[in-house]
This record gives C-alpha cells, sequence and structure tokens, in this order.
C-alpha cells in the first residue's frame, strides 16, 4: 500500500495482510541501493503471526516517491512522519546496514514510541571506503559488483529466501540495478554510501534509547564485522539498556543468506 508522508507517496508492503494501526506494528527499514523485498520472509512471517508489518521503500527509491535521503538524520525523521501518517502509536524498528543506522537514530529521537530497536549488520562507525564511494557515482555497475562480492559468504544459500539454490549473488546484481534505476535524477547509491560514511551520531544516539535493542551480526560480515558494532553495544549497556546479540553464520545479507536464522532472532526478541 502507498501511505501519504511530507506529502510524497511512500510504499509499504504489509505482508499480504490488511493494515490495521491497533496492532503491534513492525517497521522494516532496507539498507543503500535495497527495496522492502529484501524482507521478504521476515516481513510475511510477521504479518501472519498477529504483527502489523510497514515494510517501506525508502523515500526516492523504487515505488516510494520524494526525495530520496541525503543523510541519516533526515532518514531519521521520515520514519517519526511514517508512523504519524499511519497512525501508528508505538512501533519496532527494524533496520539493515543503512537501515540500522536510520533505526537508530529514530528510535533515539522517537523515545517511548520505539518498543523494540533490532540493528542488522551493523556498525559505527560506517565508513565507507573512498575508492568505493568514487566507483558508485563514477562506476555504479564496478561498485555493485564490489558491494555484492563483499556482502556475499556464498553464492548459492541453502536454503535462502527465495528458495534452496537461488542465485543471492545474481538477485543481488539485478536488485541493485532495478533501485539505481527507479531514481533517474539521484543517484540514490552513492547518495547512500555518503550517509552512511558521514553519520556521526552512533553512540550519542545510543544514549537516548529507551528500548531494547537486538544486534544481528553476520559472524563472516566484509561489509560491517561484528567487531565494528561493539563500540555501539557499550554504548547500549553503559545506558542501562537490554542487549541481546545474534551471530549469524553468514555475510552482510543476512536476511536472504540465513532468512531462517535471522526471523528466528527477531521473532524471539519482538516476543519479549
Amino acid at each position: 500500500m502507498h501511505i501519504q508522508v511530507n506529502g510524497a507517496a511512500i510504499y509499504c508492503y504489509t505482508g499480504g495482510k490488511a493494515f490495521d494501526a491497533a496492532k503491534p506494528t513492525v517497521v522494516f527499514i532496507h539498507g543503500v541501493l535495497n527495496d522492502h523485498s529484501v524482507w521478504a520472509l521476515q516481513s510475511r512471517y510477521m504479518a501472519n503471526h498477529g504483527w502489523n508489518v510497514l515494510a517501506i521503500d525508502l523515500p526516492g527509491h523504487c515505488k516510494s516517491g520524494g526525495d530520496a535521503p541525503a543523510s541519516v538524520e533526515q532518514a531519521a525523521d521520515f520514519i517519526g512522519a511514517l508512523l504519524g501518517a499511519a497512525g501508528v502509536q508505538r512501533a519496532a524498528l527494524v533496520g539493515h546496514s543503512w537501515g540500522s543506522l536510520i533505526a537508530m537514530e529514530a528510535a533515539a529521537r522517537l523515545k517511548d514510541r520505539v518498543s523494540h530497536l533490532v540493528l542488522v549488520g551493523t556498525a559505527f562507525p560506517m565508513k565507507v571506503s573512498p575508492a568505493l564511494i568514487e566507483a558508485s557515482q563514477s562506476d555504479p555497475e564496478k561498485a555493485l559488483r564490489m558491494v555484492n562480492v563483499f556482502s556475499r559468504n556464498t553464492l548459492a544459500a541453502p536454503p535462502s529466501a527465495l528458495g534452496p539454490g537461488t542465485w543471492v549473488f545474481g538477485t543481488g546484481m539485478a536488485l541493485g540495478r532495478r533501485v539505481l534505476r527507479s531514481n533517474p535524477a539521484v543517484n540514490v547509491f552513492h547518495r547512500g554510501f555518503v550517509a552512511c560514511d558521514s553519520y556521526a551520531g552512533g553512540e550519542a544516539a545510543m544514549a537516548q534509547l529507551t528500548c531494547p535493542v537486538l544486534f544481528a551480526l553476520g559472524a563472516q560480515d566484509q561489509m560491517t564485522p561484528p567487531k565494528a558494532a561493539q563500540g555501539l553495544v557499550n554504548a547500549a549497556r553503559a545506558a542501562g539498556q537490554s542487549v541481546s546479540i545474534a551471530s549469524l553464520p553468514v555475510g552482510h545479507h543476512q536476511m536472504t543468506e540465513a532468512p531462517e536464522e535471522t526471523l528466528f532472532a527477531l521473532r524471539d526478541f519482538l516476543a519479549r
């Protein structure tokens, strides 16, 4: 479905169930050059097990209109506006990679309006190599291939979210090309990477949280290695938050390469 947010039509996948703002709500936030579809298994499961699901395309991405966010802070403000437009008083936020920074910053700003925070494949600072930032602008196809090589620990995960033997590298390439083509006015690849690289508010955001936090980290993640999340883990604990850590036996695309393990970690955490 589409929801009008800040004057733009924003696409929200509801997991095949009618939207009902009275139910507990979970918002899924994708990363750079992704869209709502990366949460296919997790969003459908939650929608069929008592949760209201909003798996979004960020503004300026794929099925969503509006201006593509140029910073984590701008995207976090959008999440607050989305909840208001949808009539949702309180929600769990689940974000992957860039989406994890957006979810974290939004949770810090929304405070008690966020019931749970799930950070999948996160790191802080989330620095991006200058070569990759440059390539995302000058040679997006080369940069996309680099990202998919670094993000994957297998070519065909058994099983994947799309079925056993799915060529996850190929599907990742196809998705990235589609997302990039969806906005001819803005290079969302380059803009997203710059937003990740320039975000400086991670530990300050953690200090403002009022909800429990789950870190779902890929043990073989080369894009956001587990050790790169340790500062956030420490900051959350220092702030007195309940912290859970799930170590998943994959790389940076936890949702498609370890879909069931990612789902179970998410399901059990949200059930608390």
